[in-house]
C-alpha cells in the first residue's frame, strides 16, 4: 500500500490538469494531460517499482456528474484498489463514486464491459 500511497500522490502532483482538445490522447511522460494520461504514468511508475504489470488494470468510467473517466486498478490480496487523478486517497473498487463501464485484462490490449 505504501507505493500505492505514494505513486498515486506523486503522479497526481506531477502532472497538471489539462483535457485534450478534439481527438482523445493517451500520453506517457507528460507534465500537463488528463485522467488516461495520469493511469499510463501510475502503471508505468508501479510496475518499475516492482508490481507485476498482470496486477494492473485500466477502467473506464463516468464520474457522478456524468463526465467520462479513466482510472487505474491494482487488484492485490487486499481487494482491488483505484488510482485516480481526482483524488489522493485510494479506495476500494466498491467504494469509489465511479460507475465503471469496462476495464481491460492482464493484457491491456484485452477489454471487458461492466455490468
Amino acid at each position: 500500500m505504501k507505493k500505492l500511497n505514494f505513486v498515486n500522490k506523486e503522479v497526481n502532483l506531477a502532472i497538471a490538469p489539462k483535457n485534450d482538445v478534439g481527438t482523445d490522447k493517451w500520453s506517457l511522460n507528460v507534465s500537463a494531460g488528463d485522467c488516461e494520461d495520469y493511469v499510463l504514468a501510475k502503471r508505468s511508475a508501479l510496475t518499475k517499482a516492482g508490481i507485476p504489470a498482470g496486477a494492473l488494470r485500466i477502467a473506464t468510467a463516468t464520474t457522478k456528474e456524468g463526465v467520462g473517466h479513466a482510472v487505474l486498478i491494482v487488484r492485490t490480496q487486499r481487494g482491488d484498489f483505484v488510482l485516480d487523478n481526482l483524488t489522493n486517497t485510494i479506495k476500494t473498487w466498491d467504494k469509489v463514486d465511479h460507475t465503471m463501464i469496462a476495464i481491460s485484462g492482464a493484457n491491456p490490449s484485452k477489454w471487458s464491459v461492466i455490468g
